[in-house]
């Protein structure tokens, strides 16, 4: 089958351990299915695997990509949760099994014609959604809802402010929390961007690091060293900052002074389980909101959605269809 892999890891120039070509199909195993991919969604989960983190030498070459939508085995469409692990072992919640793991880690992803994955990952794919639009929701959406409905515990009415406006999880928060009835600001570099931002239900958009007009009950930042401190400023006293990553660095001042003083808290989130995939997929199909989707591309030109994402010329998801 045709499969983009990680054939070497670069931390300095990863897209030269990027390959396109022919692999073999996922093996049976007692337990699992095989899904025909029709549509696969870049994260830049992929990019740091390609960086080494989270993907060894000794496992190369792996298949990239954790997200994805198609058809099992028994002809149903379904949507791929990414989340390998032992909701047992997690006390009821897969992503905090210690042993977890996501597609492409441990286990082949899915850019790729087929994957395999144990068959309690399968989630109906809801027929109002295209397949494209499905694969956008296993990592960013799914980490958006749990971030916003889970982990910030918000009213309806809130104010929240999203740092960065450009990446999946955050066009996801937008759109999400808008709809949920608080009042959104965001952050970019680009007027552009900011401008998305409010197509897409933001109240109102600043220049990343600029004040904004009033304290918010809660900030999502994954972009981490680079922001951490507007986003510790930006917080009313008891306020509750939510983070997923730390693209630009996970080593800002902590501010300690400020997060004591004002009681703040620091939450962190990562991923979601099969339930809320579930949740997430339902929620979209009956409110009528979708992802953004920036660009989509065939498998065979995922190197241009890979150098896209690098570069941050993207608003929304990428992806790729086999």
């Amino acid at each position: 089958m045709f499969a983009i892999t990680a054939a070497r890891i670069d931390k300095d120039n990863p897209l030269s351990g990027l390959e396109a070509g022919e692999r073999p199909e996922p093996e049976a195993r007692e337990g699992w299915a095989t899904v025909t991919v029709r549509a696969a969604a870049l994260n830049h989960h992929d990019i740091w695997s390609l960086k080494g983190v989270g993907l060894t030498e000794k496992r190369l070459p792996m298949v990239l990509g954790c997200d994805a939508a198609g058809v099992d085995e028994d002809g149903r469409e379904v949507i791929v949760h990414s989340v390998i692990g032992d909701p047992d072992a997690g006390g009821g919640d897969e992503t905090r099994d210690p042993r977890r793991s996501l597609l492409s880690e441990v286990y082949n992803g899915t850019f790729a014609e087929k994957v395999a994955v144990p068959r309690r990952n399968l989630v109906p794919k809801p027929t109002e959604l295209s397949f494209e639009e499905a694969a956008c929701l296993p990592t960013a959406w799914l980490t958006a809802y749990r971030m916003l409905f889970d982990k910030a515990a918000l009213e309806p009415g809130s104010t929240v402010l999203v740092q960065g406006a450009g990446g999946g999880v955050n066009s996801a928060l937008i759109r999400m929390a808008s709809a949920a009835g608080h009042r959104v600001y965001a952050t970019s570099r680009t007027e552009a961007k900011r401008e998305r931002a409010r197509a897409l239900g933001a109240f109102a958009t600043v220049e990343t690091g600029e004040r904004l007009p009033e304290k918010v009950d809660a900030v999502f930042d994954n972009v981490g060293a680079a922001t951490w401190g507007h986003s510790v400023r930006s917080l009313r006293p008891g306020g509750r900052i939510t983070t997923c990553g730390a693209t630009s660095g996970d080593a800002p001042s902590a501010e300690l002074t400020r997060v004591f003083f004002l009681q703040l808290q620091i939450i962190g989130s990562t991923m979601g389980t099969r339930d809320q995939l579930h949740r997430v997929a339902e929620y979209c199909a009956r409110t009528g909101i979708r992802p953004e989707i920036d660009r989509v591309l065939p498998m065979a030109d995922a190197k241009d959605g890979f150098e896209a994402m690098e570069q941050g010329d993207l608003f929304g998801k990428i992806v790729f269809t086999a």
